[in-house]
């Protein structure tokens, strides 16, 4: 596919497991507030959600019964053209095990999936193998995110030993997360091109305030985009954006200037599938 003809895929992110409304008072965290940013950041450009679910208190849960409301309120929201996103991020509080059996009982449409999170040194390879299968068999489209280049090694480990069961997968590369004062630039994005031949699409999320930069930079080498406030609540000009749509809509116009077409909801979905 040639560049001018690849489309563009841009997520929104808009909570992340960590921030409240006491940190960001308009970040959306109720599945009413969600399915209603979700249906600003689609008119803004967006094709994807990334969706995470917090308990009473604001705090990161993995709760099904609670993706099930949150799944149920967004899709209602903006109808099936668009692709909801799952997280089994652990947040240091969800075991491997926790994070696949709450796959298991949700089975969503999409899912990410830290590797050093689901498979540390010490995992149960055959349990992770059986449940990449299972994901498979149901039809679970995996995105894996990837931090640094171990995170890379050991991704390409697994699809070479077969437990990641097939040829080549989406994965996110994050940007500052583990930088000082998580604030990442466009250059951080340079070391993860190339850097695996088990990759069939990639996108990237970015920290800090030269989030946008980044991405356009992915969006310039033929990536794709999470953008939200997960990672970022400021504009390009340095001020606090009025919701994620603000994020997404900037992101939307770059791309566009760039020659790159804004993929739609079945786009975002063939583009998520992986070569298993």
């Amino acid at each position: 596919m040639e560049y001018g003809d690849k489309p563009f895929l841009i997520a929104s992110a808009p909570n992340g497991a960590r921030k409240t409304q006491v940190d960001l008072p308009n970040i959306p965290i109720t599945p009413a507030e969600v399915a209603k940013t979700a249906l600003e950041c689609k008119a803004a450009g967006a094709s994807m959600m990334h969706l995470h679910v917090r308990d009473d208190e604001q705090k990161h849960s993995l709760d099904v019964g609670r993706y099930r409301e949150m799944l149920a309120e967004v899709r209602s929201s903006v109808g099936d053209d668009m692709l909801l996103q799952v997280t089994t991020e652990a947040v240091g509080i969800y075991t491997a095990q926790q994070q696949m059996e709450m796959i298991r009982s949700l089975v969503p449409e999409a899912v990410s999936i830290a590797v050093r999170e689901i498979a540390p040194d010490d995992a149960d390879l055959n349990a992770l193998k059986s449940f990449f299968e299972f994901m498979r068999e149901a039809k679970i489209a995996p995105q894996l995110i990837l931090y640094g280049p171990e995170d890379v090694a050991r991704f390409n480990q697994l699809v070479e030993i077969g437990v990641l069961p097939g040829d080549r997968f989406p994965v996110l590369f994050v940007l500052g997360r583990y930088t000082a004062g998580q604030v990442s630039q466009p250059s951080d994005l340079l070391p993860f091109i190339g850097s695996s031949p088990y990759v069939s699409e990639w996108m990237l999320c970015a920290f800090g305030a030269y989030e946008n930069a980044c991405i356009l930079t992915g969006a310039g080498l033929g990536g794709h985009a999470r953008i939200g406030f997960e990672n970022n609540h400021l504009k390009v000009d340095g001020s606090p954006a009025s919701n994620n749509a603000d994020l997404i809509a900037q992101a939307h116009d770059g791309s566009i200037l760039m020659g790159r077409p804004i993929a739609t909801g079945e786009q975002a979905r063939q583009i998520m599938q992986p070569m298993w």
